[in-house]
């Protein structure tokens, strides 16, 4: 029997990168996937991908910004499969490295609601389905950036430390319901979040600042690294872990 036979798994930010790599991971392992992405063209792309290996995935335009596409995106899951055993809550977008005193209003606003915001709505919809099965596991995309003070701007690091925070909040509210929560934090990772809407106006002075501690780097990550963690954390063998922090950064934050 695969590991995750049986099991409906919603996935956020599935078209491309870690959430790509743990979309067919999880349909590699039997599991039943709602892939979630503002991009419909690396849906399609995916949808093909684990159609053609024979697993199971329904695909839906999703913006974590927009609790109405959050509400459209679990109710999928309801309907097309009877709930959602499974959250990961990988979506995200980077900030343009500007610190607290230089941080552009909109862009602060923007990074929040998808970083933060659209989880914690995620979370909010799938412990109500959670409930009354009493089980479920939840498992949010965190980054060393939310353990760590000097890997982003103020935008991304406030998002990223706010959802550990969150994370280890669900764990203990919700570990006698029989609902688990942790986090992840990758470090460097072989992804496109490099290219999105802000980055593409990096505050260069800002960056400057931060090279030192980006060099310290030892080796870039690939997808499939952070698809394994989610696997694990997702398994019956981590049934006792709870409100942990997994680190996944091949040991930046070790020095």
């Amino acid at each position: 029997m695969k590991k995750f036979e049986g099991k409906v798994a919603v996935i956020t930010g599935a078209g491309s990168g870690m959430g790509r790599a743990t979309a067919l991971m999880f349909a590699t392992e039997g599991c039943r996937v709602v892939a979630a992405d503002i991009n419909a063209g690396t849906l399609e792309t995916l949808r093909s991908a684990i159609q053609e290996s024979g697993g199971i995935v329904t695909t839906i335009m999703t913006d974590m910004s927009v609790p109405a596409d959050i509400d459209k995106m679990m109710d999928l899951a309801v309907r097309q499969y009877g709930g959602v055993d499974i959250l990961v809550n990988n979506a995200g977008i980077m900030d343009d490295f500007s610190p607290a005193g230089e941080v552009d209003d909109r862009m602060l606003q923007k990074v929040i609601d998808i970083n933060l915001i659209g989880p914690v709505r995620a979370m909010k919809k799938a412990i109500q389905l959670m409930l009354p099965k009493g089980n479920g596991c939840i498992i949010n995309i965190a980054s060393i950036g939310g353990i760590a003070g000097a890997r982003a701007g103020i935008a991304y690091t406030s998002s990223k430390f706010g959802l550990i925070g969150a994370t280890k909040n669900t764990a203990f509210f919700y570990a006698r319901k029989g609902i688990r929560c942790n986090a992840i934090a990758p470090g460097g990772i072989e992804t496109h979040i490099g290219e999105g809407e802000f980055m593409k106006k990096m505050n260069s002075a800002a960056f400057e600042t931060l090279q030192p501690g980006m060099a310290l780097n030892p080796a870039m990550g690939k997808p499939e690294d952070i698809a394994g963690a989610v696997g694990y954390l997702a398994s019956p063998q981590a049934r006792f872990v709870n409100g942990a922090v997994l680190t996944v950064d091949g040991g930046w934050t070790a020095y």
